[in-house]
């Protein structure tokens, strides 16, 4: 259990998520976004719900198993390809509106991707949450940061039409921690997430 709780190397977390930066944007769609994306968000807080029950159904297969069922893992992966894919057009990173599923490659501009464990310990998951808990505290404080910057890149990008790259990079790289942060406390996998927004 030890070794499982040592952090993974950012390069080799088996949790894969990049947002392909934009050369120019729309400055017209800055005020449209978030009313277009409403049905999205309707059926992704629809899904997220779904995971929870996913999680649960998970932990006791996983106690007892050794094993997270492959459908539900999918099922679950597919949910937050989904979320990244919204949230990549809602956050300003993308102006194409993203397509209603979930397929891997769907939405070319984002890659949301979970390789599956053939193995989970049943023991890891009763700790998980615990073991989380640093990470939402540095998350917690990111998120502070970001609302931040996303309120200087929404003028940047009104006034230039571009996404400044910098905070793009930073951006991308607190959702690529925050995913790798749910994936394992949603039981996903084993390995310890790294404090690193790197990809």
């Amino acid at each position: 259990m030890a070794t499982q709780a040592a952090a993974a190397p950012a390069a080799a977390y088996p949790v894969q998520f990049d947002i392909q930066y934009p050369q120019q944007l729309s400055r017209k769609l800055l005020f449209t976004k978030w009313i277009l994306a409403i049905p999205h968000f309707l059926i992704v807080s629809a899904l997220g719900n779904l995971q929870g029950s996913i999680t649960l159904i998970a932990f006791f297969a996983i106690l007892f198993t050794k094993r997270y069922p492959r459908e539900l893992f999918d099922f679950y992966v597919k949910c937050s390809r989904w979320a990244a894919n919204v949230t990549a057009y809602a956050g300003f990173f993308r102006d194409e509106y993203p397509p209603f599923g979930w397929d891997r490659g769907q939405y070319p501009p984002v890659t949301f991707d979970v390789e599956y464990p053939q193995e989970l310990s049943p023991w890891l998951i009763f700790v998980k949450w615990l073991l989380a808990f640093p990470h939402y505290i540095a998350l917690a404080a990111m998120f502070v940061i970001a609302f931040f910057v996303w309120i200087v890149a929404w003028f940047a990008i009104l006034f230039t039409g571009e996404f400044p790259r910098g905070m793009f990079d930073f951006l991308v790289g607190t959702l690529r921690w925050s995913y790798r942060v749910q994936v394992y406390a949603g039981l996903l996998r084993d390995e310890y997430p790294p404090f690193s927004t790197a990809a």
